[in-house]
């Protein structure tokens, strides 16, 4: 089956309530089904489902879509991996994807090689779990006792050991037919300058396998166990099948555990992770040895809207709890920071304190927004104020500028009024710097907004919309992309390829607060008059241009000319008007 008869026999196969139910707890109310929505922080049933029209729409952060978006984007997924996921779930098989300048068989070469690396991963797993119950797996043993890992966290995550030998696991890929090249490719394998030849990446350490949200093991990272000269962790290098910036460590086995406590904690290490996952914590992820990411809030943000930060309680780890308290909060999302008591983390604080201690620390943590004010209270004043303005210029969401605004106002013991100045002030600023165009010329105008509303409406209609000349008056390059991607891709495949504001634009044309798509003559006929009063004042004000352009030339003549027409325009307008 082909895409474009994939997604319309999903659609029809799929009934969104019944996706949707999965992970939000609905209620209908009317023709519709509401709940708060799973994308934001929020209390009040703004989540809106329209079992009809196969859409969803957040009144609160404008989420919207259908089954694919909300797929998407409640797993962290982008649409081809959300497509491949929900036609897998019911049994449709996909050719191989087209797009992008490629043609079907660079597309599937590039398809055969990620399998070919997924499964390569698989064998080095498998290689790195049987080292382990082995004999040169005893110091490995031995360090996950000392750690008090108990066996079914070790199971549950595949926790392994990779042997010291410089070609142990080249060689297994070897015999199973892997292509080196592409081994080395996936960042499981080395070559050597030297020599040219394959060497183990990871030697002589513990072997945490990182999953992607299939279940699909896409990357390792490995600890050293004893006191050597090297670095204490490596992680795999960006391949084709793995971003670092774009996983977490252990999402695939903590999404269940998001799901049912409504949070996430998120923490920095490996064996963090498994620590809380052993003392009952199952819906801990790590952040992979880097700051966290745009993308990893994108992931997380499909499964809750509030993550509980831990993180110690150093200056490092206060400035790291900063930065992450606030690109969280301008996303709309909810945080509370623990931070750890001087000298421990959660691994050892849970070790040697309990559960109950860490639960303490919950309960004592403050909220993000709360936490960055008690940050910036031991800066200079114009430190704090500064980063005030500049976290509300960041805002992606305009509902919550008011209310994180007063509280700011209120934190800081400024005017609310001194500080909206200034953070209009910041935005002109950083406009000019940038050499920005003003923004209300890089708003849609008015014009373009009515022709791109019946075209997103009704783009079964773009011809009518052609021979009216709607698509010779767009001026804005935002419209005229839109109406690009509609008449190349159609109305059946357009929405997949649709940039974030663009989707926006759509749903709120076609969703459940939208007009009924049931007018499309009357609301045609009604652009048909508007396009026709714009042409004609275009034409007065050509005409009157070319009259005094002439006036300089003496030609009289054409100065009678151009009167007549500015007349028959005249008439004509004033006719239909």
């Amino acid at each position: 089956m082909d895409r474009k008869d994939a997604i319309r026999t999903l659609k029809e196969r799929i009934n969104i309530v019944d996706l949707v139910r999965r992970y939000v707890d609905l209620k209908r109310n009317g023709p519709r089904w509401m709940a708060p929505c799973p994308f934001h922080q929020e209390t009040k049933p703004s989540f809106s489902v329209d079992e009809d029209k196969g859409m969803f729409y957040c009144f609160g952060c404008q989420a919207s879509g259908d089954i694919f978006d909300f797929y998407a984007r409640i797993n962290g997924l982008e649409f081809k991996e959300a497509m491949e996921q929900l036609a897998a779930e019911n049994g449709i098989s996909l050719t191989a994807w087209q797009g992008g300048g490629r043609n079907a068989a660079q597309v599937q070469q590039a398809k055969s090689a990620r399998q070919q690396m997924l499964r390569m991963y698989e064998l080095a797993a498998s290689h790195f779990s049987q080292n382990l119950l082995e004999a040169q797996g005893e110091e490995c043993r031995h360090y996950i006792t000392k750690r008090g890992l108990a066996p079914e966290i070790i199971e549950r995550f595949g926790i392994g050991w990779a042997q010291r030998e410089w070609r142990a696991l080249a060689g297994v890929l070897h015999r199973a037919g892997c292509n080196t090249s592409m081994a080395v490719e996936a960042g499981l394998l080395g070559k050597s300058e030297k020599s040219n030849q394959p060497y183990d990446r990871f030697r002589g350490r513990m072997i945490f396998p990182i999953k992607s949200l299939s279940n699909q093991i896409i990357a390792f990272g490995g600890r050293i166990i004893a006191d050597e000269d090297e670095a204490k962790y490596i992680n795999s290098a960006d391949s084709p099948i793995y971003k670092k910036g774009d996983h977490l460590y252990g999402l695939a086995q903590a999404r269940r555990g998001i799901a049912a406590r409504g949070k996430a904690l998120l923490t920095e290490g490996y064996m963090d992770v498994l620590t809380l996952h052993q003392y009952g914590y199952d819906n801990a992820v790590g952040v992979l040895g880097t700051a966290l990411t745009p993308e990893q809030i994108k992931r997380l943000s499909g499964f809750t809207s509030l993550l509980v930060l831990l993180f110690d309680g150093d200056r490092a780890g206060r400035k790291a709890a900063l930065r992450s308290s606030e690109m969280l909060l301008t996303r709309g999302l909810g945080c509370k920071v623990v931070l750890m008591p001087d000298g421990e983390d959660i691994d050892s604080l849970l070790r040697t304190q309990g559960a109950a201690a860490f639960e303490a620390l919950q309960q004592k943590a403050p909220e993000g927004l709360q936490f960055c004010v008690d940050v910036l209270k031991e800066l200079a004043p114009k430190e704090g104020v500064e980063w005030a303005r500049n976290f509300l210029g960041k805002l992606e969401i305009p509902e919550l500028f008011s209310p994180y605004a007063t509280r700011l106002a209120q934190y800081l013991g400024l005017s609310e009024e001194v500080l909206r100045q200034g953070v209009a002030e910041l935005k002109e600023r950083t406009k000019n710097s940038t050499g920005a165009k003003p923004s209300a010329k890089a708003r849609v105008n008015l014009r373009d907004r009515e022709i791109m509303m019946y075209a997103v409406r009704y783009p079964q209609r773009l011809e009518d919309l052609r021979r009216m000349g709607a698509d010779m008056v767009l001026t804005s390059g935002v419209a005229r992309t839109l109406w690009e991607k509609i008449e190349e891709f159609g109305p059946e495949e357009v929405l997949y390829h649709l940039d974030e504001r663009e989707k926006n634009f759509w749903h709120k044309c076609r969703a459940a607060t939208a007009p009924p798509l049931d007018s499309g003559e009357k609301e045609l006929g009604a652009l048909m008059h508007y396009l026709d009063n714009f042409y004609s004042e275009a034409q007065k004000s050509s005409l009157s241009a070319a009259l005094r352009e002439n006036a300089r030339t003496g030609d009289f003549t054409a100065d009678l000319e151009y009167l007549r027409v500015l007349q028959k325009t005249l008439e004509r307008r004033d006719g239909q008007s």
